[in-house]
């Protein structure tokens, strides 16, 4: 496991998605009714920024040209430790 630390929990709001950067990559962090997910940040059709996107209950719809991702199925595991976000990017 590569625990790498992305911010602090308050900065991403309930139903809200914020994009941050992990070992040089980018990803977008949702919440998702208080649970977090998160998935690569560029999406697959053009290198739209994900985390700069829509999030409409659980589905994050690319800023660029509207496609849309079920967040909760992104497989980056995250973890809330002390009030801090971290993502699992080797997992």
């Amino acid at each position: 496991m590569a625990l790498v630390r992305v911010g602090p929990r308050t900065a991403i709001a309930a139903g809200q998605v914020a994009e941050v950067m992990a070992n040089g990559k980018a990803y977008a962090v949702c919440d998702v009714e208080g649970e977090l997910y998160a998935i690569d940040g560029t999406c697959p059709h053009r290198g739209g920024p994900l985390g700069h996107g829509a999030l409409h209950g659980h589905v994050l719809v690319c800023p660029w040209h509207a496609w849309e991702f079920d967040c909760r199925l992104g497989g980056v595991p995250v973890q809330v430790i002390e009030g801090q976000i971290y993502l699992d990017v080797n997992a």
